[in-house]
């Protein structure tokens, strides 16, 4: 249906090279070669024009202008356009659209007796040669197909004389058989041959040339702005044409019109974009590591220090039907908070037929040369990467055909497939990385122009991860012990692992690194001077603190704790996409209410995701958390006090007493045994 609708204007004009009903006034009937006609045309985006229903495909349209009809509605100065970066545009007028036309044939009216009787006809001459015959070889039609009687020399150059009816069906059929290539080759032959570039459409849409001198012109689209997904397919009109009925007029084929008024039709249409991560599978990340777009991805994400994070952009090109739409530029800007860092070297490039990228078209690496990467520090120490596509890469996107393999498909290329952008990132073990609700924003830009590269427009979306840490303050009852020598060990009872960190000498702060199964190898974490314990870097976890050592003469803890950092969305939203400054938002109104299926890539998917809060529990018991600057909810706080142990009896100056005490004792005893043994004798002998 698509392809019919875009041939109805190429018909349309075509059908103007008629022969005159003669039912006009002589003065009107009769071509008058002295004149010159022109040629005015006003692009409008009929795609939005008819979706916000100020429009609808039944304008037939005539050749005469229409300014009540056509451009008082679609050219609306009271509606402004800010869908380019090139300027307002007023109604549903396209800016930025350029025609190229050509002469392709000499209008004459033959005039012969054949078989005694006066023949007559409006014919249309074109000279032999190489161009030309390229021209009717593209649209189907040869030498063998004029009308050989009409066959005249004109200052020594031969002149083949062609019915209309050959020239409409043949560049119909063309079309119809073999879209894509017969478009490309009708623009490269006005382009390649001298064809007139007409000025870009303004503000109005509008383009136009005067004082044309009369003959048949091939009109293409040359060049497009990123919003225009097919071009309007190539069209012949004659100057002067001969009046249909229309919309606007319903003089039909009853006088010559020298001032052609043309409102032909472009689809558009946008991209997508859309930006998320997960933990990677051997940092414990919660999914299974495997190539699905689903598995584990979303645009929010916890990550401890030390950790990889696997990134994903999925982007939906836009369409493409002919060397007027090739993209020109498909450029990823990409941006993480200085707390996290580019693997590098990692980027991929997948295409896929289908929108859950399961049909896969092809794999780009950066050895493959069809795109570019580079990497830059921004000033504010976020790191930025660019995947551009080279021209190579353009050209595959632009004019493959393992997609689109029949030669009467109209789209090309990589149209309307799915682009995956895969790489991986760290997140840094230092003061660079946000800890608490403020998150590492993570954005990602698009930006695409087609044939008109001065037209661009641009899409952004964005990720966070998260990431949290223990505030513990470590104390002695009696405010006398020596805190170096206590100890913690940390573990992580969900994912089932010891942490490790590197402590920063400068204030005694411990930045997670990594981790370990193996509890010789894990961090011993010891509190600084004033009894501060602060591990920067965990993630939404279950974790076990454990006292393995403390002071002498203090006791130890009787038993673990348990510290709990838990997340949930809160109630605020990512602000990335009411961001972009041309105008294009990633949840644009007037992209969403569409029907499913009308247009290409619409509705465009709304994009909306919550930032993140953390809660934090210490032995089941709701705690604070503090803040990292201006991040709170950053670190869960905790206290631990260690008391005095109790006084064991020992040797030395305070337990000697005791040994004459126990001997002098001793004495007594015995003296006092020995006197009654004597006193039970003494008695006895009585």
């Amino acid at each position: 249906m698509k392809k019919i609708i875009s041939l109805l204007l190429a018909v349309l004009m075509v059908c103007s090279i008629t022969i005159p009903a003669w039912a006009a006034p002589v003065e009107e009937a009769i071509i008058d070669t002295t004149r010159t006609g022109s040629i005015n045309i006003y692009k409008y985006d009929l795609t939005n024009a008819e979706k916000d229903g100020v429009w609808n495909s039944s304008y037939v349209s005539t050749g005469i202008r229409d300014e009540n009809g056509v451009e008082t509605i679609l050219g609306n100065p009271e509606r402004v356009s800010h869908l380019n970066a090139n300027g307002d545009a007023y109604g549903y007028a396209l800016k930025g659209v350029e025609f190229s036309v050509i002469k392709v044939a000499d209008i004459k009216l033959y005039s012969k007796s054949e078989e005694n009787e006066e023949h007559v006809e409006l014919l249309y001459g074109i000279a032999p040669n190489p161009q030309n015959d390229a021209f009717l070889a593209t649209i189907g039609v040869s030498a063998n197909d004029r009308y050989a009687a009409a066959d005249e020399q004109i200052d020594g150059v031969t002149f083949h004389y062609f019915q209309s009816d050959v020239l409409i069906n043949g560049l119909k059929n063309a079309l119809e058989t073999n879209a894509t290539d017969t478009k490309n080759a009708l623009e490269n032959y006005v382009v390649t041959s001298g064809g007139l570039k007409l000025p870009e459409t303004d503000a109005y849409g509008h383009t136009g040339a005067d004082n044309v001198p009369l003959g048949l012109y091939l009109f293409v689209e040359t060049k497009v702005p990123e919003m225009v997904t097919e071009t309007t397919a190539p069209f012949l009109v004659s100057v002067p044409m001969t009046s249909v009925n229309g919309t606007n007029a319903s003089d039909g084929g009853t006088r010559w019109i020298y001032d052609v008024t043309l409102y032909p039709k472009n689809l558009t249409g946008i991209p997508s974009l859309e930006k998320t991560l997960r933990e990677a599978k051997a940092d414990t990340g919660k999914n299974s590591g495997s190539a699905s777009i689903t598995d584990g991805y979303a645009h929010t994400g916890t990550a401890s220090a030390g950790d990889v994070i696997d990134y994903q952009i999925i982007s939906t090109l836009p369409s493409i039907t002919s060397a007027s739409t090739y993209l020109s530029d498909y450029a990823f800007v990409d941006k993480l908070s200085k707390g996290i860092v580019y693997n590098k070297g990692d980027v991929v490039l997948e295409f896929f037929k289908d929108a859950a990228c399961t049909s896969k078209v092809t794999t780009w690496t950066e050895a493959g040369g069809k795109f570019a990467v580079a990497y830059n520090t921004a000033s504010n120490g976020d790191n930025v990467m660019t995947v551009s596509m080279t021209e190579a890469g353009l050209a595959e996107i632009n004019a493959s055909n393992s997609v689109y393999t029949g030669a009467n498909m109209v789209n090309s290329g990589y149209s309307d497939c799915t682009l995956r952008i895969t790489y991986a990132a760290k997140v840094k073990s230092d003061a660079a990385v946000v800890y608490g609700d403020a998150g590492n924003s993570n954005e990602v830009a698009l930006k695409w122009s087609r044939s008109n590269s001065g037209y661009y427009d641009t899409l952004v979306d964005d990720a966070h991860v998260f990431s949290y840490g223990i505030d513990l303050t470590k104390r002695f009852s009696d405010g006398q012990g020596d805190l170096s020598k206590v100890e913690f060990a940390l573990y992580n009872d969900t994912d089932k692992y010891f942490v490790k960190a590197q402590r920063n000498q400068a204030d005694g702060e411990y930045f997670v690194t990594g981790h370990t199964t193996a509890q010789a190898e894990a961090t011993l974490f010891t509190p600084t001077a004033n009894g501060k314990l602060l591990i920067k870097g965990l993630e939404d976890d279950i974790y076990i603190l454990t006292e393995v050592r403390t002071d002498n003469n203090y006791t130890l803890l009787k038993s673990n704790i348990k510290v709990v950092i838990s997340q949930a969305e809160s109630d605020q939203s990512c602000a990335i996409y009411g961001k972009d400054a041309v105008g294009l938002i990633q949840n644009d109104p007037r992209f969403a209410s569409v029907p499913a299926g009308a247009y290409h890539n619409m509705p465009q998917k709304h994009l909306d995701h919550k930032m993140l809060t953390a809660v934090a529990k210490v032995d089941k018991n709701a705690v604070n958390m503090s803040a990292d600057g201006e991040s709170p909810n950053a670190f869960a706080l905790l206290t631990v006090i260690n008391t005095r142990g109790f006084d064991l009896p020992q040797t030395g100056s305070y337990g000697n007493w005791m040994f004459p005490v126990f001997g002098l004792s001793g004495l007594a005893l015995a003296i006092l045994g020995m006197y009654l043994v004597s006193r039970k004798k003494q008695t006895s002998s009585k």
